[in-house]
């Protein structure tokens, strides 16, 4: 499904099952860059209760260190896919 998005942040939720290939995550959706620096929530919030990568293609993104978690900065919209156990991310961001 694609969204008009300025920055999206990815991260995997805490718990997991009995299972450590497979863990819950989601992507938040905002409307300014680095989304890590404001107090403002995100506009939206894509949730998945078991996946085993998320799979990054064709854009600029930052990994951050202390949370673990990776930002996308400058996008136009953003296209998340789930095929099996798999997250495909992909988009248009201005560069």
């Amino acid at each position: 499904m694609k969204y008009k998005t300025k920055s999206a942040l990815i991260a995997r939720k805490k718990h997991y099952e009995d299972d450590f290939s497979h863990r819950p995550c989601f992507i938040s959706l905002f409307d300014e860059n680095n989304p890590h620096l404001s107090v403002e929530g995100p506009k939206k919030i894509i949730d998945y209760s078991k996946v085993h990568k998320v799979i990054i293609q064709g854009l600029d993104v930052n990994y951050l260190l202390p949370g673990n978690d990776i930002v996308i900065n400058d996008l136009e919209e953003i296209e998340v896919e789930e095929q099996g156990e798999h997250i495909y991310v992909k988009g248009k961001q201005k560069k």
